[in-house]
């Protein structure tokens, strides 16, 4: 997941070097093509990495180019994966972490921490207020427990 501007820049120079790698790989020989057993590998596995970074740069720009004064809604697919919420919920409303941190009454190096570590590290107050200071609501909300394989 691209977190910030830095990480866009990075990701944008690796699409190009990977559509750069595919370029040139493409221009192979078709001898090559056709007699190297991993031709295909190789490049079913550049393609595979380009189109992973290329999924994730379209995910930041629409996140940075969505309007900040409407709601956005944002999908969880699996309750580990709410630190990566909150971290989208951050870049879409446009603030940065120091001003999330100021919101929040946290530090801007424990937000930094938080999200470089996908919030492992902060304590649950913690993760609350910063929930709170980007308001983010549960709109439909359903939890699956499946009683019959819980473990004693």
């Amino acid at each position: 997941m691209i977190k910030n501007q830095r990480q866009y820049d990075y990701s944008q120079e690796l699409v190009r070097q990977f559509e750069s790698d595919l370029s040139v790989y493409d221009a192979q020989d078709e001898d090559i093509k056709k007699n190297d057993c991993w031709w295909k590998i190789k490049r079913d596995s550049l393609q595979s990495h380009l189109n992973a970074l290329k999924a994730e740069v379209a995910e930041y720009e629409t996140l940075i180019n969505h309007d900040d004064r409407t709601p956005i809604v944002l999908k969880l697919d699996d309750i580990k994966n709410i630190p990566q919420l909150i971290i989208k919920a951050r870049i879409a409303a446009n603030i940065s972490q120091k001003q999330l941190a100021d919101i929040a009454g946290l530090t801007e190096e424990k937000i930094i921490e938080y999200e470089d570590k996908d919030y492992q590290t902060a304590s649950l107050i913690d993760f609350l207020f910063v929930l709170d200071a980007l308001n983010i609501k549960l709109q439909k909300g359903e939890f699956l427990v499946p009683l019959d394989t819980l473990r004693m």
